[in-house]
């Protein structure tokens, strides 16, 4: 007995730890009639978790971690056995019994930290049941496709590209360029998954916030074409092209933050002048909207399409490497004048190879701002010349308002960062 060490803070706080993830998940399972297991059940076999790991460093063995695991699995399988139930197999159950078990296990293990973070995020997919089965009856086949193909791209043509310079200029790295094709498509299915699980009962700042994040091109184009054919709607979707116009702008700010957290700081001189005027834009256009319309979806093209993602990957590697060029051989005024005419339809290209440049040090931060901005206005005032085209004259003195507002923001910024 006297070779017997005492059990130090960091011990039995991991037992806490163990019980405790027990505790959570038997809390939830105690909702379910139908469960064998609740919450004492769970907290004893978090507690199991912990104290097989325990006996099983002490021994130098994983044998008890096993036995543990195996009687932990059979026994909740037996009382499901034993007493079937026709409306709940059980299977749910089962696999968080296991779950909890490991997650008592890993804490002593010294993963306390990430077996709470599973716990929590465990007990969330049991409580919110009805909510995802909801989820998954709205999503259709091409929903499904999405899904699967931004799996492809990020987590089977990702770790296959090689991970170095190539090319003129030492600027193109397959494996970088593939991650940002990534990086975009994430956030177009991020935008398009959140317009199609809440639909339009949000109304227009629901659709213009994610319209703009899944593409703020296809709702500024959609928009002004209901405007066109349904005059007395423009209020609203001047409301939502200004409000997904200035999620863009935000969009750009956020995957700076991303790719080159360095430029991250210096870009909300641009960008926290452009949000302020422009959410007063908006707020103005708001005021005015006296009626309620119908307010329909974007419909915006597959973002994980390998396709899609081909002709991303092309264009943002034809523009980095003329950014590069330029940037070498024309100075900085060469990539503004790149920044702005690739701005004017697409601002994620200029965007990313800017960035890029910037992370390969061949780019002033000063000059990278500057290029980000322009490629922003250049986009502006594309995208107000696609709403006064298609949606008429009405619709562009309305969104004009708006979107004039952030540009004004976005040239108050540029001067802010010329004198800094």
């Amino acid at each position: 007995m006297s070779d017997m060490l005492p059990l130090d803070a960091e011990q039995i706080e991991a037992f806490l730890i163990a019980t405790g993830i027990g505790l959570l998940i038997g809390l939830e399972r105690e909702r379910v009639p139908s469960a064998r297991a609740g919450l004492r059940t769970f907290g004893l076999v978090g507690m199991l978790g912990a104290l097989v790991s325990m006996l099983g460093e002490q021994l130098g063995s994983p044998a008890p971690f096993v036995a543990g695991l195996v009687l932990v699995g059979l026994t909740i399988i037996a009382a499901y056995l034993r007493h079937p139930d026709s409306s709940d197999p059980g299977t749910t159950s089962v696999a968080a019994l296991v779950l909890c078990y490991c997650l008592g296990a890993a804490s002593w293990l010294g993963h306390a930290q990430l077996a709470v973070m599973l716990a929590v995020g465990a007990t969330v997919l049991l409580y919110f049941k009805a909510q995802l089965r909801g989820v998954a009856t709205r999503l259709e086949q091409r929903d499904w496709i999405s899904i699967l193909q931004f799996g492809v791209l990020s987590l089977v043509i990702l770790p296959m590209l090689p991970d170095e310079e190539m090319g003129p200029h030492g600027a193109l790295n397959p494996r970088q360029i593939w991650w940002m094709v990534v990086l975009i498509a994430g956030v177009g299915l991020a935008g398009y998954a959140a317009l199609k699980i809440a639909g339009v009962r949000y109304g227009a700042a629901f659709v213009g916030v994610f319209g703009g994040l899944a593409s703020s091109t296809a709702t500024t184009l959609l928009y002004a074409r209901q405007a066109r054919e349904l005059p007395a709607a423009g209020a609203m979707a001047a409301l939502v092209i200004v409000i997904a116009n200035l999620v863009m702008v935000l969009r750009v700010w956020g995957i700076a933050a991303v790719v080159a957290p360095g430029v991250a700081a210096p870009l909300l001189k641009l960008i926290v002048p452009a949000l302020v005027l422009g959410t007063l834009g908006a707020l103005w256009l708001w005021r005015r909207l006296a009626e309620r319309h119908e307010t329909v979806l974007p419909a915006t093209g597959n973002p994980t399409e390998l396709k899609t993602a081909l002709g991303f990957g092309a264009a943002y590697a034809l523009v980095l490497l003329a950014a590069a060029w330029l940037s070498d051989y024309a100075g900085n005024r060469g990539l503004y004048v790149l920044a702005f005419v690739s701005g004017l339809t697409d601002v994620d290209a200029i965007t990313l190879s800017s960035l890029r440049l910037y992370a390969l040090e061949r780019l002033e931060l000063v000059a990278t701002v500057t290029a980000l901005g322009i490629a922003m206005l250049a986009n502006l005032c594309f995208k107000l010349g696609l709403a006064s085209v298609i949606g008429g004259r009405a619709l562009a003195l309305r969104a004009a308002a708006g979107m004039a507002s952030v540009a004004l923001g976005l040239l108050a910024g540029l001067a802010w960062v010329g004198l800094g």
